[in-house]
């Protein structure tokens, strides 16, 4: 059973590596070649692209990481560099959570429709609110790296007297339950901002609908359909959001228990789904990105049948 569990674990995980890499990939490289041709970038594309960026760094660092630990499980790790990997690990998981975050507000922003005069200041000023946000996350995210670094000074510490400035890794579950923790909360942050962005976008459909209640109905659908897409976007950020989040509690409670792989397989699955998966919503909600990306999808489909075809006749 574990071995099983194990195969469909694996082969999930590099489903979701090659189809995340493929996306955010698609993201980058599609926005900057429009930004190189047009000399220019509005706010929404570079922000997908900084964000697919950094989901690229996270999809790679994760798949290092995980490969190195599967080859040599009883490795030995130097705090430099239990340092360097949850650094990493912190910057690039954060710029991959936060920009997305910052994408929901952006649409929040463009789409919801409220008279507060809050509303619209920051409506006129969503650049500004774009870059407190970032200068935000900046701040935080100093915090956390400074909190982590705390925390693995404290581990090293620790087993400095039993195992000389190094240690393996199955003796260093503490440490790792310790950085993980501390990553979580500071991740419940943003999440925190997306919820309130999404029960607000729902909020503005329901004032949506009352208010032109007597117009007439094609008037009705095309705003509505504009409220119900970015709330399908927000929808699936917030759903894999929370398949996250409970893959690092998982994770977490993985350190109470001896025989705990069962646990890891799961968690490795259910964090690489958020910026794998996400990606490709982001790709099918954006019309500038969906067409493209479904002209290539039958490009290499109609490359890898061509090359059924001729693998065949020469078996033949």
């Amino acid at each position: 059973m574990s071995d099983a569990v194990q195969v469909i674990s694996a082969i999930i995980f590099n489903v979701e590596f090659i189809t995340g890499s493929f996306g955010n990939g698609f993201i980058a490289l599609r926005n900057i070649m429009d930004w190189i041709k047009r000399r220019k970038i509005s706010t929404v594309d570079l922000l997908l692209t900084a964000l697919a960026i950094s989901r690229i760094t996270v999809l790679w660092s994760l798949y290092i990481m995980l490969s190195i630990f599967v080859v040599y499980p009883d490795l030995k790790l130097a705090p430099q560099t239990v340092r360097l990997t949850n650094l990493i690990w912190v910057i690039s998981n954060h710029f991959s959570i936060w920009l997305a975050t910052i994408l929901s507000i952006l649409y929040f922003l463009k789409i919801a429709n409220f008279s507060n005069s809050i509303f619209l200041y920051l409506r006129w000023r969503f650049k500004k609110v774009v870059s407190v946000a970032l200068l935000l996350s900046l701040f935080l995210l100093f915090l956390n790296i400074l909190v982590t670094n705390i925390r693995v000074d404290m581990c090293m510490n620790e087993f400095k007297a039993n195992i000389s400035y190094s240690y393996k890794l199955k003796n260093a579950t503490y440490c790792f339950r310790l950085l993980e923790l501390t990553n979580s909360m500071f991740t419940l942050i943003p999440f925190t901002v997306s919820m309130t962005t999404f029960f607000l976008l729902i909020f503005s459909l329901w004032k949506h609908l009352k208010k032109i209640k007597h117009i007439s109905k094609s008037s009705r659908d095309t705003s509505t359909i504009v409220h119900i897409k970015a709330l399908k976007t927000v929808v699936a950020f917030i759903l894999l959001y929370v398949i996250f989040t409970l893959s690092t509690f998982v994770q977490l409670l993985s350190y109470e228990f001896e025989e705990k792989n069962f646990l890891n397989y799961f968690f490795f699955v259910g964090i690489i789904a958020f910026p794998s998966i996400h990606s490709w919503v982001l790709i099918m909600g954006n019309s500038k990105l969906r067409q493209p990306s479904l002209s290539v999808l039958s490009l290499l489909r109609s490359n890898i049948q061509g090359c059924g075809w001729t693998l065949g006749s020469l078996a033949h």
